[in-house]
């Protein structure tokens, strides 16, 4: 049986951030409340993409059947990193605020439908029960320095 560790891991984090937008899209103006919410999630989200990154992309990133899957992943982490830093620039009691974060939201949330559908079944497929495992150790010990990382750095420093 494969050690599916690493993308039960993935997909924990992925319930955590569906968790963390809906209590996000029940807050309004510019309150603590939101503030707290929209931080707590840029932290997680950027750990867990750099974490992700840096255990199964890269790992993905080396298989020739795999790589487009990471290649379009990573640049979608990207693309989430962006909306997150023009968020952090935007007046949170401003209906732009709320467009935007409502446009990130279907992004994000595409994405990791699309990572739980697509490409993690197809990254099971390709690795063995070995590189899994060796993927999950990696993530776990990732995931606590990046979020280390990421609450030092401020809303929008990722980006470049």
């Amino acid at each position: 049986m494969a050690d599916e560790r690493i993308f039960e891991d993935l997909k924990r984090d992925h319930d955590r951030h569906r968790d963390l937008l809906a209590k996000i899209a029940e807050t309004s103006g510019d309150s603590e409340e939101r503030r707290e919410l929209f931080e707590k999630f840029r932290v997680e989200v950027s750990a867990h993409a750099a974490a992700e990154e840096e255990s199964l992309y890269a790992t993905m990133l080396e298989e020739p059947d795999l790589r487009d899957d990471a290649r379009h992943s990573v640049s979608e982490h990207k693309e989430i990193d962006d909306f997150l830093g023009e968020l952090a620039d935007t007046d949170m009691s401003s209906s732009a605020w709320l467009t935007k974060f409502k446009d990130m939201r279907h992004r994000y949330e595409h994405h990791i439908d699309e990572e739980e559908e697509d490409m993690f079944p197809a990254a099971a497929k390709g690795l063995s029960e070995a590189e899994e495992a060796r993927l999950a150790k990696v993530f776990e010990t990732r995931k606590p320095k990046e979020l280390e990382r990421a609450e030092e750095s401020e809303s929008g420093d990722e980006r470049e």
